[in-house]
């Protein structure tokens, strides 16, 4: 219960400062709203395989560090996400959200058919550190509550260097675990002189599960 009211008062607090960022002129002039999808030939997160092809809309609404976000997948298998996010970047590389994971087929409006998720990124030149708590038991969603996972990363230009470890769903027993360890590159694809096609490739091991993935990602 008492996770619940945090979280209550984060989200409040979240768009209380979010809303009095808006009001600023200087901050309304950078407002905007961005819509794109990406197309993955598997969905794998934070070290595990969701679903085999995958389409993934998206919609952000942005207003100086401020972001909020609907993200979706949906796979070709039938699996299906649809999660809800809200998160302020500061100049000096540090992030703070919440994310609300969802799967259609489960009750919207019902409290276990969501977890909720505390975000917290940091970036340093080269380097990411993120860490990650949900706070809520969500059976529908998979979670126990107090799952956490945390996730280091170097980049390399084009090439990102990933390891992460984490306990609760993202673990075979429940227990703290390294589930993520991979490398993800990018090129864009010229088309013509006006188009170009980013795309994506990653090489993914899960030394819990024991399980490898390759796969690759096209946006538009």
């Amino acid at each position: 219960m008492k996770k619940l009211i945090l979280f209550k008062t984060f989200i409040v607090l979240l768009f209380s400062f979010a809303l009095s960022l808006t009001l600023k002129p200087e901050v309304a002039k950078a407002q905007q709203i961005e819509t794109g999808a990406d197309f993955y030939s598997t969905y794998v997160f934070r070290g595990v395989a969701f679903s085999g092809p995958s389409f993934q809309p998206y919609t952000e609404f942005t207003a100086g560090g401020f972001s909020i976000g609907a993200w979706g997948s949906q796979g070709f298998d039938g699996f299906q996400e649809m999660d809800l996010y809200a998160a302020y970047e500061f100049d000096f590389g540090l992030s703070l959200g919440i994310t609300d994971y969802y799967y259609p087929g489960t009750p919207f409006f019902e409290g276990d058919s969501h977890a909720f998720e505390l975000n917290v990124g940091l970036e340093v030149d080269k380097f990411s550190f993120s860490g990650n708590y949900i706070l809520n038991e969500a059976e529908d969603a998979g979670s126990a509550g107090d799952d956490l996972y945390f996730e280091a990363g170097v980049n390399f230009g084009k090439t990102d260097f990933f390891i992460g470890a984490g306990d609760g769903w993202h673990s075979t027993d429940g227990d703290f675990a390294l589930v993520n360890v991979g490398i993800t590159t990018s090129k864009s694809v010229k088309i013509n002189d006006n188009i170009s096609i980013p795309l994506s490739g990653s090489v993914v091991l899960n030394p819990d599960s024991e399980q490898f993935y390759i796969f690759f990602g096209v946006s538009f």
